[in-house]
């Protein structure tokens, strides 16, 4: 009973919206405070290496599981769904 952790309330990086959640298990990202992305993200979307700078003042920022879950859609998508085309009355045509 005694290495329960109380759950905190706090704010997602991703969405901004509030929500419960336990510090040792929640989702986090390091963000840079000085850009608000990733260490090694340009504004652009685009990836570099990170400074050291970027590493040493990053911050470990809790991410909802609303927003991990899409994430993870978004890396793996469903597969498209084709209806077959109808065909036609083969003795008409």
């Amino acid at each position: 009973m005694g290495d329960e952790q109380i759950p905190t309330i706090g704010r997602c990086h991703a969405c901004k919206r509030a929500f419960r959640f336990n510090p040792a298990t929640v989702t986090t990202a390091m963000i840079d405070p000085e850009t608000g992305l990733l260490p090694g993200m340009t504004v652009l979307g685009t990836v570099r290496e990170p400074t050291a700078e970027a590493l040493a003042r990053s911050v470990k920022e809790p991410i909802c599981p609303d927003c991990v879950k899409r994430a993870s859609d978004f890396l793996h998508p469903p597969a498209l769904q084709f209806d077959a085309w109808p065909r036609g009355n083969p003795d008409r045509d």
